[in-house]
């Protein structure tokens, strides 16, 4: 009998981890206790924006950790301050509120729009319109949110106030708009659906509905934001701005972070006592989040990346036409990519993972490539490399498997 069987993991089983574990990083590169180096182009699921182990990063951990690492919500944190004031600055913001998580953040966004709505007098108004193929958290309200029947099923019902329509259908949404309808929330590019991105004509077409109906717009911008799409956030493309935006993810550059930005307008509501957190916003987090904002918002920085993108981009389009029985499309914005393979998703991330190049699946069979924003032209033609030698490995196994 096998050794896992006579002693089977404490880990609830809700994970299909790969057979894989790391104990270093550096830059893009993991190393396993056996000394064996991967690329990492999944960073963490977009986690990890200035890679791993940033000296920037780690010195303001180890500094801030010889002071104070948390003291509650009770007191004021003056780090939290600084940050709130920078992401204010650099975005369409007033206030922020800090949190630990994307799930977390959202929640706070639900909860202020319908809370907006209910101080103006209109408590009927709290339901919120999204998109199929949408993911916004794994809470009980945030997968409602979503509306994504593999994750609800087997939780009860669900949670009342989310109406879903079709991906790119503005009639469908223009529909079902109703006297109760609170706010519009969309993510500019979704992630987990399959790298799919919103035209910027349909962002600006949002922000009128909203304007027209009364309606706060929401930008689920989790998994876009904080220089991912090639600007500091997706929906700046479209010359739009929302009413409440969610940021995780690569705010924290692997450290536990999430705030939900909003207008002072939009925010009116969440007042004293009316939501709260424990750890968000401690002072680890608040030091490592100003860490991350100093290099992304350094001048050069975002231009950068925009640089490294198109690189890629034309890399990984010649790929596809190197590899057309493997590689259906390529989509996405700045390091936000994703290639629709036309064998299982799965089954291509772990070819290129055998080549020692990590990968992210996601929806609509697509594979989504995350490297850290730090990425070099070197480090690119790495994965150009090893993503030519999965894509030649697949093809053999097809030829064997015909033949057979």
């Amino acid at each position: 009998m096998a050794e896992e069987s006579l002693h089977p993991s404490p880990l609830l089983p809700n994970f299909a981890r790969a057979d894989l574990s790391f104990e270093r990083g550096e830059g893009p590169w993991l190393f396993t206790d056996r000394g064996e180096r991967y690329l990492d182009f999944g960073a963490g699921i977009a986690v990890n924006a200035l890679g791993h182990a940033h000296p920037h990063l780690v010195k303001a951990l180890a500094d801030q950790a010889q002071k104070v690492w948390h003291v509650s919500n009770l007191y004021r944190i003056p780090e939290g301050e600084k940050l709130a004031q920078r992401l204010v600055d650099a975005t369409f913001a007033d206030t922020a509120f800090f949190c630990n998580s994307g799930a977390e953040a959202n929640e706070a966004a639900i909860k202020m729009a319908r809370k907006y709505h209910a101080v103006n007098g209109q408590p009927e108004r709290f339901r919120i319109i999204t998109v199929e193929g949408a993911f916004h958290g794994r809470t009980l309200a945030t997968l409602a949110a979503g509306g994504q029947q593999k994750y609800l099923e087997g939780f009860g019902p669900k949670a009342e106030g989310f109406d879903q329509v079709p991906y790119g259908d503005h009639e469908a949404l223009k529909a079902a708009i109703t006297p109760e309808t609170a706010a519009i929330m969309v993510e500019p590019i979704q992630g987990e659906g399959g790298v799919r991105s919103v035209p910027p004509q349909c962002l600006r077409g949002l922000r009128q509905l909203c304007d027209e109906h009364g309606m706060l717009l929401i930008f689920d911008e989790i998994q876009t934001g904080v220089g991912r799409s090639g600007k500091f956030f997706a929906h700046e493309r479209a010359g739009v701005t929302p009413d409440i935006m969610t940021v995780a993810k690569g705010i924290g550059g692997g450290f536990p972070l999430g705030v939900c930005l909003a207008t002072r307008e939009a925010g009116k509501g969440m007042t004293a006592g009316t939501h709260g957190t424990t750890f968000g916003g401690n002072p680890l987090a608040m030091a490592v989040g100003n860490a991350v904002l100093d290099v992304v918002l350094e001048e050069g920085f975002l231009q950068r990346v925009e640089r490294i993108s198109l690189v890629l981009k034309q890399r990984l389009a010649e790929l596809k036409d190197r590899h057309p029985s493997v590689i259906e499309d390529i989509r996405g914005e700045g390091l936000l990519l994703g290639v629709r393979t036309r064998v299982p998703n799965v089954e291509f991330a772990a070819a290129a993972r055998d080549e020692h190049l990590l990968l992210v699946p996601a929806g609509d069979n697509v594979v989504r490539l995350l490297p850290p924003l730090t990425i070099t032209e070197a480090e690119v033609a790495e994965a150009f490399d090893r993503l030519d030698r999965a894509c030649a490995r697949i093809e053999a196994a097809k030829k064997t498997g015909a033949a057979a």
